[in-house]
Order: C-alpha cells, then sequence, then structure tokens
C-alpha cells in the first residue's frame, strides 16, 4: 500500500521542493528533537498563544512529528529550522472569506535562530507556488498577530490583503488572503 493519498484532488505527499536556499520536504523522524524545540521556544510561542512544556511534548509527540496532509518541514543545509502547513480553517473559528469556511490556512513557524533571514518569506513562496499549480484560483487564508511586526512583514511580502481583524488567542489578530498571481516584490 503506497503512503500517497489525494486530498481535495491533490496528490500528497508531494516530491520535495527546494527553493534558492532551503528544502521543504516530508518530515522524517530526524525532525521530532527541532520540532519540540519550536513548539516549547518561549520566543516562538509568544504570538501563537504561548509555548508547550517540553516534557509534555517529550510524551505527546509522536516519532514521526507531522506526517500529513499539508505538513513541510523547512530544512537549511541538512538542518531542520522550522515548518510550513497548509489546513483547512475549520468553520467554527472565527474568520472567513466564504460562508461554509474551510479555506486552506497558511501557518509557519521557525527556530529563532532562523528568523531574520528571509526564510519564512522564501519557503512559504514556494508552498504557495505549490498549492497555485496544484489548485489554479484557490485562495490560501493567513491570521497573525498585529503585534507581530515580522510576521506582518511576511504577510504583505507574500501578497496577502487584509480582510479583517479577529480576536483569538487574547490578541488581536490580522486576517488576510492571498489569490495566486498576485505576490509582491
Amino acid at each position: 500500500m503506497s503512503d500517497e493519498i489525494t486530498v481535495h484532488p491533490v496528490a500528497w505527499p508531494p516530491a520535495p521542493i527546494k527553493t534558492e536556499r532551503l528544502l521543504l520536504r516530508l518530515s522524517e523522524a530526524r525532525d521530532r528533537a527541532a520540532l519540540i524545540d519550536l513548539f516549547a521556544s518561549p520566543e516562538v510561542g509568544t504570538y501563537v498563544g504561548g509555548c508547550r512544556p517540553r516534557d509534555e511534548l517529550e510524551r505527546a509527540m509522536p516519532e514521526v512529528p507531522g506526517h500529513r496532509f499539508g505538513f513541510f518541514v523547512v530544512e537549511l543545509n541538512g538542518t531542520t529550522i522550522g515548518m510550513i502547513t497548509l489546513d483547512r480553517r475549520e468553520p467554527k473559528r472565527k474568520g472567513h472569506i466564504r460562508l461554509e469556511g474551510e479555506e486552506l490556512w497558511l501557518g509557519y513557524m521557525f527556530l529563532p535562530q532562523a528568523w531574520g533571514n528571509g526564510y519564512a518569506t522564501e519557503a512559504c513562496t514556494a508552498v504557495l507556488d505549490w498549492f497555485a499549480n496544484a489548485h489554479p484560483g484557490e485562495p490560501v487564508v493567513l491570521s497573525t498577530q498585529t503585534a507581530n511586526e515580522a510576521s506582518m512583514r511576511v504577510a504583505a511580502k507574500l501578497g496577502f490583503t487584509e480582510v479583517e481583524r479577529i480576536e483569538e488567542y487574547g490578541a488581536e489578530q490580522w486576517l488576510g488572503v492571498w489569490h495566486p498571481g498576485k505576490l509582491s516584490d
């Protein structure tokens, strides 16, 4: 039986995606320690509702974390530095561009040592390009705390435009939408 699945008719997993500096691929067991570091980081947790206790993550995280549709590990020179996710935004969550919800939602998190180098923009651009080829014309949503200036800059560089502001995780969130073919410089 193959590990390949088809979701909304996209074959998964895709071939690894290479950018100028990065490799985006499926997660593997070797990514577990870096992903525990990511979710346990107080700096990373600042704008996403907080970090999780390391001991809890050690117990709960599977041997191969994030092994599912829409989960990309971001690697730089053979080292895991972050992750990108594409998930359906549940109708019960705030912030939608369709009445029925279920829009595809882009998420990204990087280890603090990778911040400030343009990796998030580079990796997200590659994932959005891959998605646009698989789903021509399908919009993608993104939300970030308005206080997260770096993430707001990434959203602008990617070409997301504001739809609304919502309250989530105890803070104001900026909700934007991206349409294929509208990347900024």
